[in-house]
């Protein structure tokens, strides 16, 4: 990208409710794979640090990729790619002590930032009661979605810029199902 302010890939979830850790393990994987990224893209586990992501912003990247169990009524383990842009977030109740990020995202600009272009991909989980640990779907869907990810950084880092983001919903290129 040029002037790198960069992109930054952000794991949400927490992973003492099963599959809402969805997120920081992808971030893990990713960071951990040995594989490099490209200059200026930085990797981050959230977890449930929503006041820490929303501050993270206001250095303004010019794109942001959550990683983040969601649940859109598909099978355990499916992966979906969306393209987020305001319009898209309403209006959220922010909570300094969790994570909600369409409520961190809605609320950037009172904090004095702006929405850069953001993609998320998500994962349908199959349970998000108390426990450590994946379910064996949303495991199976840890490795196409850091395929994924490294993809869209790839296609991010080299278009450069973008104008501001319009709202796509576009599902992943790469289903994961488990029978």
């Amino acid at each position: 990208m040029s002037e790198a302010r960069g992109v930054l890939v952000a794991g949400i979830g927490n992973l003492f409710l099963g599959d809402d850790g969805f997120g920081p393990e992808v971030v893990r994987r990713l960071a951990a794979d040995g594989e490099p990224l490209p200059g200026g893209v930085r990797v981050v586990d959230y977890g449930i640090r929503g006041m820490h992501l929303a501050y993270d912003l206001l250095d303004g990247y010019d794109a942001l990729v959550l990683v983040d169990a969601c649940a859109g009524g598909g099978v355990p383990g499916e992966l979906t790619l969306l393209q987020v842009g305001v319009d898209d977030l309403g209006t959220g109740e922010f909570d300094a002590h969790g994570m909600n990020p369409v409520a961190v995202l809605a609320n950037l600009a009172k904090l004095g930032g702006t929405l850069p272009l953001t993609h998320l991909v998500g994962c349908t989980p199959a349970d998000v009661g108390e426990g450590i640990g994946l379910s064996e779907a949303v495991a199976a869907a840890v490795p196409p979605a850091v395929a994924e990810v490294r993809a869209l950084v790839a296609r991010l880092t080299a278009a450069g810029p973008s104008p501001a983001p319009r709202p796509a919903r576009t599902p992943a290129p790469e289903r994961t199902r488990r029978s």
